[in-house]
């Protein structure tokens, strides 16, 4: 049986869905999106995810398809109507469809997109086992704080780090580690201390993110929120990232250098272990 997914108002089989050829999301990449983890048949962190969608339209001059309590039941609808109990929902909104022009239309209506995807998350092996990375030149637009669907460069940098038999690759800028290609990314220090870049339009506003930063806050663990260098993290005891569907996922090795002991760091693991508890707690 095909999935059940989303688009302008309908739901249809998947195979049946279609987009218009001149939707700007297709010509221009005019579009935003949000991932969302589901375990249990519940959404987590939602209302962080919608938030961050609403900044992102605000920021980009483009108009909301629809209330936030109809896309919350849009989301439970396909939930339902595909019998999802653990996977991930993802969600595309672009500025619709107009003759090709580089000048925004105006009075049209956007693209509404939803659908899902089953997948373990919980007992990801890439959590028992950490990943490699590899660093690569940042060569992407410098609004990295809104979540577009322009996507070609973390594209490249994940098959640059699959053809150097590594799991993804640490993108970096005037020296400084940004970010991973679809991920916030941490070091720990040897006494301790988390530190991750701080917040501004060189880095993807992370909900999860902000959440396990809170859950290390409230552990009493210290953070600083400072850019680092490859150097440095190579030094650090550990290193990890955090993303909607691997939440915190240790990081073992860098451009070859073992970070650590080379095996998953306990800090990572334990700040996973509080983010599923605490998030789960307001679970939809």
């Amino acid at each position: 049986m095909s999935r059940i997914v989303y688009v302008n108002g309908e739901y249809l089989p998947e195979e049946n869905a279609t987009i218009s050829i001149f939707d700007r999301g297709f010509l221009f990449a005019d579009g935003v999106y949000e991932v969302t983890s589901v375990i249990d048949g519940k959404i987590l962190a939602f209302d962080g995810h919608v938030e961050r969608l609403q900044r992102s339209l605000r920021e980009l001059q483009m108009d909301t398809p629809c209330t936030m309590e109809e896309l919350e039941a849009i989301h439970r609808e396909l939930i339902v109507r595909n019998n999802l109990v653990e996977g991930l929902i993802y969600l595309q909104v672009t500025r619709g469809a107009a003759d090709r022009d580089f000048a925004f239309p105006v009075g049209v209506k956007p693209s509404l997109v939803l659908f899902t995807q089953a997948k373990n998350i919980l007992n990801n092996p890439v959590v028992e086992n950490g990943i490699k990375v590899i660093s690569i030149p940042d060569i992407r637009w410098h609004r990295r704080d809104i979540k577009t669907v322009q996507l070609l460069a973390p594209s490249l940098g994940k098959m640059a780090a699959k053809a150097a038999g590594a799991d993804d690759a640490w993108l970096v800028e005037d020296g400084f580690v940004t970010e991973g290609t679809s991920n916030n990314v941490y070091i720990v220090k040897k006494d301790g201390t988390i530190v991750t870049r701080n917040l501004s339009t060189d880095i993807l506003h992370g909900i999860t993110r902000a959440a396990v930063l809170k859950c290390a806050n409230e552990a009493q663990m210290k953070i600083e929120e400072r850019p680092f260098t490859i150097a440095e993290a190579q030094d650090a005891a550990e290193a990890f990232f955090t993303s909607a569907s691997a939440f915190a996922c240790s990081v073992v090795e860098i451009d070859g250098v073992k970070i650590g002991n080379g095996t998953p760091g306990e800090t990572a693991k334990r700040l996973r272990e509080i983010y599923l508890i605490e998030t789960m707690k307001t679970a939809k």
